[in-house]
């Protein structure tokens, strides 16, 4: 393969993890001259930042801020990558379906993609199909990593185990740090825990839930990221709301008109879950909220389940992910990986390492 000594960027997206991983990669530019990284282009979703020439200058942030330029089409962006005097990388920072569907057009034009989006991954599985035969197709190479579990090495791992020829049998685990502290504290190991609502409410005063606690409580954040590695794991699953997926949001107020007013209702409810836990605590167990993939029997779930206290699921802290892997080769031992499964620096440290390996195979 020809060496290039220039890999240009592109970074859709400029918020939390947008921000970290432009600070991580202004040090990877200097712990790293070679090749020499330049950043080409910079977006939200009302501004951006590119010129004719590929050429930033160094405060792309600010120069972002001050920007009156509207961002290109998502086809523009993927032309003039396609265009420029070395290999491109995409880097999209964003939750964004456009963004995500978009990608065959830019991995069929040669540009490489890494992203946190799970949309990606988790929408249609034609997306999916579509998004690694373009890839294979031009050569142009596409990681996301921090799709699940932000900064945990838990894709690269499924894929180690697979392409090496073990045999995944089961998949389990802990896949929100949301539902991680929510029942950390509702459900502890030792000590009741608080109430149901009184805890929900407090994960949302500590930034731990989405503005809407609705968007985590509905457990489809969870399902994204199980059927990308049911996939993974060489499952064809349709969509994340194709399998059971067990919602803790209460049928009367699914349709309440904001999350305010869900968090002021949600106390009447209290008793249901109370219910739940003191029936695992009879049998000497704590309520979890956890995924699952049994790829024998191909079944895919989501939902509350129960377990010993010394289990490693139940010994989780904060709001930590915990990731069983049991394998033929790993047989009754699973393989585990376990850490903050949440939060911006971690988040873009997967899209930095992704990016430094997709570096390192193209130029």
């Amino acid at each position: 393969m020809a060496q290039t000594n220039q890999v240009f960027i592109a970074i859709i997206g400029a918020g939390g993890v947008g921000k970290c991983f432009l600070s991580q990669l202004a040090d990877l530019s200097t712990r790293r001259p070679s090749p020499k990284l330049s950043l080409c282009y910079i977006s939200t979703s009302k501004k951006a930042v590119y010129n004719a020439d590929y050429s930033i200058g160094d405060n792309a942030l600010q120069d972002l801020a001050a920007s009156t330029k509207a961002p290109m089409s998502l086809p523009q962006v993927a032309d003039y990558l396609a265009a420029a005097p070395s290999k491109a990388i995409l880097v999209d920072n964003t939750s964004s379906q456009d963004v995500a569907d978009a990608y065959p057009l830019f991995l069929s034009r040669g540009v490489s993609i890494v992203t946190p989006n799970k949309k990606a991954f988790s929408g249609s599985y034609k997306l999916w199909q579509d998004i690694f035969s373009a890839a294979s197709t031009s050569g142009a190479k596409v990681y996301h990593e921090s799709s699940v579990g932000a900064g945990l090495p838990v894709i690269s791992t499924l894929k180690d185990l697979v392409d090496t020829g073990d045999e995944v049998i089961k998949i389990e685990g802990v896949f929100s740090g949301t539902m991680s502290f929510l029942f950390n504290s509702f459900a502890p190991v030792e000590g009741s825990g608080g109430q149901w609502s009184a805890e929900v409410k407090k994960a949302k005063e500590l930034g731990y839930t989405e503005p809407d606690p609705r968007d985590d409580l509905n457990g489809l954040d969870v399902a994204r990221k199980l059927t990308i590695l049911a996939r993974l794991a060489g499952l064809p699953v349709e969509s994340p709301t194709s399998f059971p997926v067990q919602s803790l949001i209460p049928k009367e107020l699914e349709s309440v008109s904001s999350g305010d007013e869900f968090l002021q209702r949600l106390p009447e409810f209290d008793s249901q879950m109370e219910e739940t836990k003191s029936a695992a605590q009879k049998q000497g167990k704590v309520v979890r909220f956890v995924g699952s993939i049994d790829v024998a029997s191909k079944a895919v779930k989501v939902g509350l389940e129960m377990f010993d206290k010394s289990h490693p699921i139940a010994a989780l802290k904060g709001s930590d992910n915990v990731i069983s892997f049991y394998t033929k080769r790993y047989g009754s031992n699973p393989l585990i990986i376990q850490g903050a499964g949440a939060g911006g620096e971690v988040t873009a440290m997967g899209v930095t390492s992704d990016f430094i390996k997709v570096v390192s195979q193209i130029s």
